[in-house]
């Protein structure tokens, strides 16, 4: 099992900056992958970005060169730095780790909100 705990959502204005993190415990040396997804009021919960033990960083479009995630393996905590925010960036902001022992298993974080406002 892998609890995952969020950390840095709020409230920012549109062009400003946050950084998001997820520090993971428990069977974290069975982590496959780890990263965010994101579900926005009213809409599905879509992928905004993944870091694979072997280091790829495959990030959807939309958010491309403004949110950027990164993984400290030594604290097992995984980092979504976002930049240039807009108001389509509102949403709740989830960590997940993929886990691998012979089964692939997913576990999620409680989530964050951000919130991008005037």
């Amino acid at each position: 099992q892998v609890q995952l705990v969020e950390s840095g959502g709020g409230l920012v204005q549109p062009g400003g900056s946050l950084r998001l993190s997820c520090a993971a415990s428990g069977s974290t040396s069975s982590i496959d992958a780890m990263g965010w997804y994101r579900q926005a009021p009213g809409k599905e919960r879509e992928l905004v970005a993944v870091v694979t033990n072997a280091g790829t960083t495959p990030t959807v479009s939309s958010v491309k060169g403004r949110l950027t995630i990164s993984r400290d393996n030594a604290k097992n905590t995984v980092y979504l730095q976002m930049n240039s925010l807009n108001p389509e960036d509102t949403a709740v902001y989830y960590c997940f780790a993929r886990t691998y022992d012979g089964d692939y298993r997913d576990y999620w974080g409680q989530g964050t909100q951000v919130a991008v406002s005037l």
